[in-house]
Formats: structure tokens, sequence, C-alpha cells
């Protein structure tokens, strides 16, 4: 398969030392894997997720919407860390983010992403959707959605999607194939409900899951190779 234009959600997880964090290292590695996906004339779009940073509610009765906000600033601090890489690398990065902060980086605008993305620029987009109770699934979706993006590559911190978590159950299988109809009926975590559902609905042609171990991974699936977990929409 020729790709065009990809969506890539990178976990906050993966980036970390250890989970946590930041694996500096770990980041430049991946931001020259983008680099070189950008050279290969793919347009290319990031959402990092922030669990490296903040996950949920973590102070004694929190409120949730404040927790939310946290997480999302989190998703901001993430992309500053990966655009100073990629200039670093020479890279032409543009930084978008749903929650305006002007003196940051620039306010989330999809017109102006799709043109970015369209001239060979990397865009990061951070804040998540701007709005609580709402993943960085969610986001990227959206975003793929937006910009018209081919498809959504999930690189994780686990290699793909499994009948249960494979760290907790042994018996745990890796499913190679499944509808994003089938997933949510099974309760798979991969996603959040409503990612699946902005994914049936506009049927983004598909979401590949994959582990990020090796940062290289990336270039693999650009290359064809069908490691992971491929969701589609119910044919």
């Amino acid at each position: 398969m020729k790709y065009d234009k990809v969506l890539v959600k990178l976990s906050g997880e993966s980036l970390g030392e250890n989970g946590r964090l930041f694996d500096h290292d770990m980041i430049d590695r991946t931001a020259n894997i983008l680099k070189r996906a950008a050279e290969m004339d793919i347009a290319v779009g990031v959402v990092i997720g922030a669990g490296n940073i903040w996950r949920g509610r973590q102070g004694k009765n929190m409120d949730e919407v404040t927790a939310h906000q946290m997480g999302m600033l989190g998703t901001v601090i993430n992309c500053l860390c990966m655009r100073d890489a990629l200039e670093r690398q020479g890279v032409a990065v543009r930084m978008f983010s749903a929650i305006d902060m002007p003196r940051i980086c620039e306010t989330y605008n999809p017109h102006q992403a799709a043109k970015a993305m369209k001239k060979g620029t990397v865009c990061l987009f951070a804040g998540g959707t701007g709005n609580p109770f709402f993943s960085t699934d969610t986001g990227v979706v959206l975003r793929a959605v937006e910009t018209g993006a081919d498809c959504i590559l999930m690189a994780k911190n686990v290699d793909g999607v499994y009948t249960a978590d494979p760290d907790e159950d042994p018996d745990a299988v890796l499913i190679r194939d499944i509808s994003y109809e089938e997933a949510q009926a099974m309760g798979l975590k991969v996603m959040d409900s409503a990612a699946f559902s902005l994914c049936a609905e506009n049927r983004v042609p598909f979401v590949r899951v994959f582990g990020l171990s090796a940062p290289e991974n990336i270039l693999k699936v650009l290359s064809g190779d069908d490691m992971g977990t491929v969701l589609h929409p119910k044919k």
C-alpha cells in the first residue's frame, strides 16, 4: 500500500524512561523516524499522549475537569519536547494546540494543518480535543478525519490488540484483524468508545496498532509490514 497522509499516535509512556517523564534518547530516535517518514513523501501528523506525565485523577477528590485539563497540558509539554527534537534534526515542523496559547504554538486550524502537511511539514497536534472527557485517542481520530488522512498508526507500549491485557492475562491472544464495531462490542481498550464511534461513522480506512519498543517499527509499517493489529470499518 502507498501511504499519502498518515496520523501517528505516540503513547506518552513509550517516550518516557520506564514509562515516566522523558527518555530523550528515545525521543530523538523517534524524531529521526518521523523525519525519515516525511522524506518518503508521506504527509505526517502526530498526536502524543500524556501518560508519562499525567494519568487520570491523581489527587484525592480532584475535580475531574481539572484532571482532564492537566492531561491536555501534558500533551502540550510532550509536543514541545518532540518539536525541539525535530527542529534539532532540521525537520520542518509546526505545532498546533486545541487550547489557545499563541506565545507557545499555533492555535489548531484544520485548513492550515492540512495545507502544512501537504507541503511536507510534520504537524504536531497538542491539547487533545481541547475539551475534557475526551482522550487523545479521540483527538487523533478527529484530526485524521479533519485533515483527510489515509490511516492512523497507533504506536503503543504493547505490540497490538489482545483479547485481554497481556500484562495481566498470560492467555491473552493477539488479534490481527478486527472491525471497529467488533472491537467496541468486545470491550477492547485499544481506543475509547468515542474514538471507535468516530472511526466507524466516518469510515476511517484503517487503524494499525503496533509496538514502539523499536521506533523503526513506524518505518516498517509505512514500508508494508503487517505487524500488530489492523482495525477497519465493518465490511
